[in-house]
């Protein structure tokens, strides 16, 4: 099988087309891939489950996780995550936390997977935010260093915005080191520091975003060591995306995927591959962009 991880749940049947969020980009991102001649057939990707709630409770306040399992959070809760949080997105997000645990999972064992999902760094252990419900990075990160799988995780954040739920999840563990790449003057205003910080001005473009990241993800694999690597492969840096502010091009989000995958590969470390954030209005257009990380994760196995 495809080391990739996708569920039809990824897409809340009651979320509109129309919504700000591009909820159809997961499934039209998987249907891209099988086109493209990457994965063979939709069957061809690894399924999840539903997130237990003692997983998710791993990372975020019970009182919370009980809200969104029995879909009574109140109206302020729901509009800071900026949807209502129905059956049908309680189903999809714990699906999607399910699968990071799977994809990290699988990373573990042929050494990188990625999740057609996921991503969702701004839910913050009291809550959820920026259309993020649970973090499932800081979920699957926070179980495979309790249940021992891993001694030491890294998180390379290269989603437009700032990782704040992420860093705060993680702001008192040692066995966690958080990288966020971002556009400086983007969402959220007020930053949660990680344990590295590059905000980048308002139209960095190609050369300077990969001169950056070259000079820094060598180092932090040196210098952390760490048992896995998630990569944030949020595609909202792109020059077309309504909320990201930096200017890459196709070309250049190409060159991101390729080099992040690479590095880490040639440092021996396992690598987990999360979606994270695109928001541009043409969703085909969009799914291609995101089908490249999962591309070259195929291509890596």
């Amino acid at each position: 099988m495809t080391p990739l991880v996708f569920h039809p749940l990824y897409v809340a049947a009651d979320v509109p087309a129309t919504h700000r969020f591009p909820m159809g980009k997961y499934r039209a991102v998987a249907e891209a891939l099988v086109r493209e001649g990457v994965v063979t057939s939709m069957e061809d990707y690894h399924q999840p489950m539903m997130a237990p709630e003692n997983w998710l409770t791993l990372a975020h306040n019970p009182a919370y996780v009980a809200g969104v399992l029995s879909q009574t959070l109140d109206e302020a809760t729901q509009r800071k995550i900026g949807f209502k949080v129905t059956k049908f997105i309680e189903h999809r997000t714990r699906s999607s936390v399910a699968g990071t645990v799977l994809a990290a999972r699988l990373a573990l064992e042929h050494g990188v997977a990625g999740n057609l999902a996921g991503g969702s760094h701004h839910a913050m252990p009291e809550g959820g935010a920026g259309f993020c419900v649970f973090n499932d990075v800081g979920v699957a990160g926070r179980l495979l260093l309790d249940e021992g799988s891993v001694s030491k995780i890294l998180i390379v954040d290269l989603d437009v915005h700032q990782g704040d739920g992420t860093a705060k999840i993680f702001a008192n563990e040692p066995r966690a080191f958080t990288f966020s790449l971002h556009c400086e003057k983007n969402w959220p205003r007020r930053k949660v520091p990680s344990d590295l910080d590059i905000g980048l001005e308002e139209g960095t473009g190609d050369e300077a975003y990969l001169r950056t990241l070259a000079d820094t993800l060598p180092g932090l694999l040196e210098q952390e060591k760490p048992d896995l690597v998630f990569f944030n492969a949020g595609v909202d840096p792109h020059r077309e995306d309504r909320l990201g502010l930096l200017d890459l091009s196709d070309e250049g989000l190409a060159k991101r995927e390729a080099y992040v995958i690479d590095t880490v590969k040639s440092a021996g470390v396992p690598l987990c591959v999360v979606m994270g954030g695109g928001y541009s209005r043409d969703v085909t257009a969009l799914a291609k962009r995101h089908a490249l990380a999962f591309g070259e994760v195929v291509k890596a196995v």
